[in-house]
């Protein structure tokens, strides 16, 4: 795809989202649920969408929130539900909403004490610290659209394990949900504001210091502090922008926050590639204000609007690729946490750098790929049998440092601050720590591109089998495997993984456009990736006319 000319450029004002037109789209507009685009779907990461389109407004959330509601009583889950949102605008309508229908339902909502934002780790890590402290199982819900465009809303529930709700759990909210619509809401509980405060349910919760004060279970927070390592933050306008002083107070840590706006049309964040503003931390333009400014810290880091994204920017290097520090995470950690098994796994998407595997392979320890999506990790996590669990596209969580569960969710505070304590502990930025793994492992080249299908060819490649690909030969290299379930468990990938000696491509439908998106890696050459990117087509074709 061309890059927009304006990409890494501020927005100019007339082309900024109307918040008081969006808001009005949230309440007014009424989706048509024989319409598939405009019917509730949970994703990877819950329910998202757009109020102008008819896909995020307040009868999905009244909806969602009933059934989710309900499905906390059928289970028999009494504990406070923990309930967050972001900055994102249509984040506070729904939150309100949410609780209108929560408290409508007798359960106990437990939300920031000043009505603030929340990030998703830090619901994540506020369920786990709940229940293994009390008998009534807690669960969450996060208002967010993570790193999406100003328009978008999304939802999210996280289970009692605290991460996203498995494919099971979210099946049955969604066709609840619908039902609800179908019906015109009827079965849907609703408080108004007065009725919300006298109910009683709505606890002030310190999620701050509650997420703050048990940060030096998780990072070598005295590391850092003797080090003083300068670290430079960009929010970008999001949900976190509130932890860093508190942080930085508590640790003695050298921390300046470069950006304290906070605006629902995220003025401030520069335009993507495609030219939207997208606060998506992994995107050099996007994080253009911050590399600007690079060489004023030691370690600069920025988040995506909730808070479960990291972007990782050494001076010399810039914004790493997430897929580079996610190896050299891994390799760090399985170094430098003594209490962990030695029999502990580590964890990748089928779609993340092949790097990660020769890493993990090269330190003798156990790797285990998943689909798409951070619900896989959850209970690998949960249990303290996964160390880490990482996703290419710039989120990741770990233990703690004894080895017990931390959040079951992306944290991107952690993955921020792990930076700053590789550079104190080895004296080496995450930058030159990969490459040293690229001398020792080869260098990798990593594309992802979006391809034309039709919903046909689509449902075609969700439910290939190996067997539908007869080729023995890619980009010049024989076929080692053929993957339509990932290794690690056995759960279909919805798509297809073909693998060389050193190179493979994955490829998945998209579940909101007329796509399937293709991801790329060669450790030979931009030539070979070239290569593999027609031959990966040209199969995908040949598996289409079958």
């Amino acid at each position: 795809m061309a890059i927009h000319p304006q990409a890494g450029k501020l927005a100019p004002l007339d082309s900024l989202v109307n918040i008081p037109k969006l808001m009005s789209a949230y309440f007014l507009q009424k989706p048509d649920v024989s319409q598939a685009v405009q019917q509730v779907a949970f994703g990877t990461s819950g329910h998202r969408g757009n109020a102008f389109h008819t896909s995020f407004n307040e009868d999905h959330i009244l909806a969602i929130s009933q059934a989710i509601a309900e499905y906390r009583l059928q289970q028999k889950i009494t504990g406070p539900l923990y309930l967050g949102k972001d900055t994102h605008a249509l984040s506070e309508a729904a939150f309100q909403t949410t609780l209108s229908v929560l408290t409508a339902n007798g359960v106990n909502v437990r939300v920031q004490s000043d009505n603030g934002y929340t990030p998703t780790p830090v619901i994540s890590h506020a369920i786990l610290t709940h229940n293994v402290s009390s008998n009534e199982l807690s669960d969450g819900i996060v208002i967010t659209p993570s790193h999406n465009p100003p328009t978008d809303g999304g939802i999210k529930y996280n289970s009692y394990k605290g991460g996203p709700a498995d494919k099971e759990i979210t099946d049955w909210v969604a066709s609840r949900a619908n039902q609800l619509l179908a019906e015109g809401l009827n079965g849907v509980k609703r408080l108004s504001e007065q009725g919300q405060t006298d109910s009683g349910l709505i606890e002030p919760f310190d999620f701050i210091h509650h997420y703050v004060n048990d940060l030096e279970n998780v990072i070598d927070m005295k590391a850092i502090a003797k080090a003083k390592v300068r670290i430079g933050v960009d929010p970008m306008g999001g949900s976190g922008i509130h932890y860093w002083q508190p942080i930085a107070d508590k640790y003695g840590l050298d921390i300046t926050v470069v950006n304290t706006e906070v605006d629902p049309t995220f003025r401030f964040v520069p335009l993507d590639k495609d030219g939207k503003i997208r606060m998506d931390c992994s995107s050099p333009y996007a994080m253009n204000a911050l590399l600007n400014i690079k060489d004023d810290f030691d370690i600069a880091v920025g988040n995506d609007p909730d808070y479960d994204r990291h972007g990782i920017v050494c001076p010399k290097s810039g914004l790493m690729n997430p897929n580079a520090y996610l190896g050299v995470a891994i390799e760090y950690l399985s170094q430098h946490r003594e209490d962990w098994p030695a029999d502990i796994k580590f964890g990748k998407t089928l779609v993340s750098s092949g790097m990660i595997d020769r890493v993990v392979n090269g330190l003798g320890k156990q790797l285990s790929e998943v689909p798409v999506g951070f619900k896989w990790y959850v209970e690998g996590l949960y249990q303290g049998e996964m160390a880490f669990g990482g996703e290419e596209s710039a989120g990741a969580s770990f233990l703690r440092k004894n080895g017990q569960v931390w959040t079951t969710d992306k944290d991107g505070f952690i993955l921020a601050l792990l930076a700053a304590e590789i550079l104190a502990v080895t004296g080496k930025d995450p930058s030159e720590f990969y490459e040293e793994q690229v001398s020792k492992y080869g260098r990798p080249f990593y594309q992802r591109i979006d391809v034309a299908a039709t919903p046909e060819q689509k449902a075609v490649l969700s439910r290939l089998s190996s067997e539908d690909v007869k080729q023995t030969e890619l980009a010049g290299e024989e076929i080692l495997q053929v993957l339509t379930h990932a290794p690690g468990n056995n759960a279909a990938i919805g798509g297809l993984k073909v693998v060389t000696q050193n190179g493979w491509f994955a490829a998945r439908p998209s579940g909101t456009e007329n796509v399937y998106k293709i991801y790329l890696e060669s450790f030979i050459s931009e030539q070979h990736l070239a290569e593999l990117e027609r031959a990966a087509k040209a199969l995908v074709d040949q598996v289409f006319s079958v």
